[in-house]
C-alpha cells in the first residue's frame, strides 16, 4: 500500500519552484512566463486525467479503453509534428503509421503472452503501458525527425550530388537516416547502460513505493524497458522510410521541412 500525499503536502512542497523561477529571473533566461504555462498544464492535465483514468478503471470498457488508446496515438503524432517542426501535411502518415506498427505487436506480446490480464484489455495495464511505450518513443521520433529533415537542408549539396549521379531519393538520403537513427538512439541507450547504478526508472520506483517486492519491480522494469527501446527502433524506421517516400517526389523535391513563413 502506497503512503498518500494530501494536497497541503503537495502545496507545500510546490514552493521548491521558487528556486528554479529564482535562477530564471537572476540569469534573465526569460523562461518564466514558459515555465508557469508548462506547470500549469501539466498541473490541469494530470488532474483531469487522474479523475478521468479513475472512472475508465473503474469502468473497464474495453472498448472505451481502445478509443483512449486511438487518442493517446492521434495527440502523440501531434506531438511529434509540432515539436519536430515538419511539415505535418506529408509527414502525418509516417509518424502515425511508425507509432501504430511500433506499439500494437508489443503491446499484442506484452498483454497476450506476459501479462494475461482478464480482461486483456483491462484499463490497469492497457494505458498505463501504452502511455510509458508511447511517451518514450516521442522524444526520440522528435529527435530523428528534426535531425533528418535539417539534414536536407544543411547538406543540400551532398544529396543533390548523390541525385545527380543516378541515386535514388531514398538511396541519397540514407546516411541522413542512419544519424538520424543514431542520435534519437543515444538518450537511451546512455539510461540503459546506467539504470540500476545512477537511476532507478519510474515504474519500479513507482511499484516500490507502492509496496511490490523489489524483484517483480525489476523485472517490470526490464520488460518495459526492452519493450521501449523496441518500439521506438521500430517507429523511427518506419517514420523515416515513409517520410522519404512519401515527401520526396520522382526528382528529388524535398517537402519534408516545415515551409519557412
Amino acid at each position: 500500500m502506497s503512503i498518500d500525499i494530501s494536497w497541503w503536502q503537495l502545496g507545500s512542497f510546490s514552493l521548491l519552484l521558487l528556486l528554479p523561477f529564482a535562477i530564471n529571473h537572476n540569469l534573465k533566461l526569460n523562461v518564466n512566463r514558459q515555465t508557469c504555462w508548462a506547470i500549469f498544464r501539466m498541473t490541469s492535465q494530470l488532474f483531469l486525467v487522474g479523475i478521468y483514468l479513475k472512472y475508465i478503471f473503474t469502468l473497464n470498457n474495453q472498448l472505451i479503453n481502445v478509443a483512449w488508446l486511438a487518442i493517446m496515438l492521434l495527440i502523440g503524432a501531434s506531438s511529434i509534428l509540432s515539436a519536430s517542426k515538419v511539415n505535418k501535411k506529408q509527414l502525418a502518415i509516417p509518424v502515425i503509421t511508425g507509432l501504430v506498427i511500433g506499439l500494437f505487436p508489443i503491446l499484442a506480446l506484452l498483454l497476450f503472452f506476459i501479462l494475461q490480464p482478464s480482461p486483456i484489455l483491462s484499463a490497469q495495464y492497457l494505458i498505463p503501458i501504452s502511455g510509458m511505450l508511447l511517451g518514450n518513443s516521442l522524444s526520440g521520433n522528435i529527435i530523428a525527425l528534426q535531425q533528418f529533415a535539417d539534414a536536407f537542408i544543411e547538406k543540400k549539396e551532398l544529396y543533390q550530388a548523390a541525385l545527380s549521379l543516378g541515386a535514388t531519393p531514398e538511396q541519397a538520403s540514407e546516411d541522413f537516416r542512419q544519424k538520424a537513427l543514431q542520435n534519437a538512439l543515444a538518450p537511451i541507450l546512455a539510461s540503459m547502460t546506467t539504470t540500476g547504478l545512477v537511476t532507478l526508472p519510474g515504474m519500479m520506483t513507482g511499484q516500490i513505493l507502492a509496496g511490490a517486492d523489489p524483484m517483480v519491480a525489476v523485472k517490470y522494469q526490464i520488460m518495459i524497458l526492452i519493450a521501449i527501446f523496441a518500439m521506438m527502433n521500430i517507429s523511427i524506421v518506419i517514420c523515416l522510410k515513409l517520410a522519404v517516400r512519401l515527401a520526396i517526389n520522382k526528382a528529388g523535391l524535398v517537402s519534408i521541412k516545415k515551409p519557412a513563413k
